[in-house]
């Protein structure tokens, strides 16, 4: 990466000697304790105001601390209490599990959501996760371990940034805060190779939850192998509850206790996004600002992109104006920041057209997931943003195999494989699925360069296998750079006519059938139990059926073409839900092929049918 000059490192020293006065209940509450380590990153109304800290380089810290600051030691001063410790709250910390992520509810107020993702949980799921890493580290002691805590816009942040920061350093770990980040920059902090920047971190935790509604939060853990995978976080939630239940048993609140916790800060969003502008300038022959004259858009979602427009276009010779939403705003007040969502694309859409834009380009919350618009408002995202994509590695890479997720439609093949003369490779669901598919393709000796899901996460073996929304955007702006540098204009263009020729439907759409858990049909087994029963069926009417004929090829639920399209039926990773795709060439042949689902569905009084139901009456 480029040197970034400028002041990045503080230092905070917190003397907590106010661990008696925590509320091991739902609130948790350290307002004994003032100022806190919220109060070093504060809020503006509902924004965080990291971007006001003199551009992250956190000079005059003292303005932001009321009166208790002395030369860079904050101290608690609070008096030791007599009150009783209150119990903690029972928790099924297996529950939290998502996948590879970890996820909760952090935020009270909506009904039927109670919260789940307290600050003594994640405490203890950080110290669990320093006691993982401390063992696969195989530490000597030699050196602390370091691990770097950034975050998204959310407005649970910085809450559980402080819990995460107690918890590692309980585990004796040195803890280094990045602020609001993004994922892809937590990951890349294990690679970085660079003591002034405090890197490569050992370990490293983003706190997010991705596109879910503002009152949810979570955790992605990184090493330098990658992101941890089920197992992994299956075995750290498992020594979080052991943990969990020894806070009260060891005393851990002890009103005579002071743990002074160090906690170093690093503007490791200037060497990241240096890094993203260094690979464009090298794509375009060292030119410094190859996208001159370029009017380029992006909406953020008020997530943790909003960096985009200013640390990496602006410095390209971009430009950005018109750009939305850049402002991180945890309750996202203007719309969901998912490149699947409707709304979402609908309003980077208008952005393009009303600015009369040569390209629009949209991140989700954590910036691990991205799509784009043409200067004609067409959407590259879903199918278009996977043929793009795999229009650049194949020319880089001629013959290599793309490893989509199993959503990805019968066009695509084709376009793949007849087109660019490359190799498709249908995996399951789930991002982390379709990487470690790539991943092993390679150590069997099939080559494959880029592993990618229709719902924007896409990673490269040139960078490391990082599922990264804004390097994904740096290739396209790669070409446009290239482009330019050789004498070709025409804006976006240059990207459209990367996917001409993919066929796509006319008809596609999906359908979610939920499993109620409490039906008498299920007769006490589990709705993954049922799932797979109906699945079963479905997969024993197919082989019967002449008008249909089962994928040859297929890692997940049942997949069959027919009239002229293909239905696939999967039971979700994680919740009890099937959901439906069906992709065809006109409305009635797609109802044909729900029609064949319907007759299998009926079946099963647990399931939902009611969304397939509306379907195949609509005209």
């Amino acid at each position: 990466m480029a040197a970034v000059s400028g002041k990045i490192v503080q230092n905070i020293f917190v003397a907590q000697c106010c661990h008696q006065n925590r509320q091991f209940g739902a609130q948790y509450q350290r307002d004994r304790c003032a100022p806190n380590l919220r109060s070093l990153l504060p809020f503006q109304g509902r924004k965080l105001a990291w971007t006001g800290i003199s551009s992250m380089h956190l000079r005059n810290l003292s303005k932001y601390q009321s009166g208790f600051v002395n030369q860079g030691n904050v101290y608690c001063n609070a008096a030791p209490s007599s009150t009783s410790l209150p119990s903690l709250e029972k928790v099924d910390f297996l529950k939290l599990q998502n996948g590879s992520d970890i996820r909760g509810v952090a935020v009270a107020g909506v009904e039927g959501e109670p919260v789940t993702l307290t600050e003594p949980v994640t405490e203890a799921i950080a110290a669990a996760f320093g006691a993982w890493l401390l063992e696969k580290k195989k530490a000597d002691g030699s050196r602390r371990l370091r691990v770097s805590i950034g975050h998204d816009s959310r407005i649970s942040a910085q809450k559980l940034q402080e819990a995460v920061s107690l918890g590692i350093a309980s585990a004796g770990l040195e803890v280094v805060q990045y602020g609001l980040a993004s994922t892809p920059a937590m990951f890349n902090s294990t690679l970085t190779e660079g003591e002034q920047f405090l890197c490569p971190a050992d370990g490293s935790i983003m706190i997010t939850a991705s596109h879910l509604p503002y009152n949810r939060n979570g955790f992605k853990f990184f090493t330098n192998a990658g992101g941890l995978g089920k197992a992994d976080i299956k075995d750290i939630l498992e020594r979080a509850a052991s943990i969990y239940s020894n806070f009260a048993v060891e005393g851990l609140v002890n009103s005579e206790r002071k743990a002074s916790v160090s906690i170093k800060r690093v503007d490791y969003m200037a060497l990241y996004t240096s890094y993203l502008v260094e690979a464009v300038r090298k794509a375009a022959g060292n030119i410094e600002r190859p996208l001159e004259g370029l009017h380029i858009v992006v909406d953020a979602g008020n997530g943790a992109g909003g960096f985009f427009a200013e640390k990496v276009l602006e410095p390209l010779g971009a430009i950005t104006t018109g750009s939305q939403f850049l402002e991180p705003d945890g309750l996202f007040p203007n719309h969901i920041p998912n490149p699947e969502d409707k709304e979402a694309m609908k309003a980077i859409t208008q952005a393009v057209l009303a600015n009369q834009a040569d390209l629009g380009i949209i991140f989700d919350t954590d910036v691990d997931r991205s799509a784009a618009v043409d200067s004609t408002g067409r959407e590259l995202n879903r199918n278009r943003l996977i043929a793009l994509m795999s229009a650049i590695v194949l020319e880089e890479h001629p013959g290599t195999t793309i490893v989509t997720d199993s959503v990805t439609s019968d066009g695509l093949t084709t376009f793949i494989e007849k087109k660019l003369g490359g190799k498709h490779r249908r995996f399951k669901r789930g991002y982390k699925n379709v990487i470690d598919e790539a991943i092993r393709l390679n150590s069997v000796g099939e080559e494959s360069h880029l592993a990618i899901e229709t719902s924007g996460h896409g990673a490269l073996k040139e960078n490391h296998w990082l599922d990264d929304g804004a390097y994904l955007m740096v290739k396209l702006l790669n070409k446009l750079a290239s482009a330019r540098a050789s004498g070709i204009g025409g804006g976006s263009k240059v990207l459209t006519d990367l996917v001409e020729g993919l066929q796509e439907p006319a008809v596609a759409v999906e359908l979610r059938l939920k499993i109620d858990k409490s039906h008498e049909d299920l007769k006490g087994g589990s709705f993954r139990e049922y799932g797979e029963a109906v699945l079963k069926l479905l997969e024993n009417l197919t082989d019967s059926d002449p008008k249909l004929q089962k994928a040859p090829v297929n890692y997940e639920g049942v997949r069959a073409s027919g009239f002229g399209g293909w239905f696939l039926l999967r039971l979700s990773l994680h919740d009890p839900v099937l959901p439906l795709n069906i992709e065809a060439p006109s409305h009635d042949d797609a109802v044909k092929l729900g029609l064949a689902v319907l007759a299998v569905v009926k079946e099963f009084p647990a399931l939902d049918s009611s969304a397939l139901d509306k379907f195949v009456q609509s005209s």
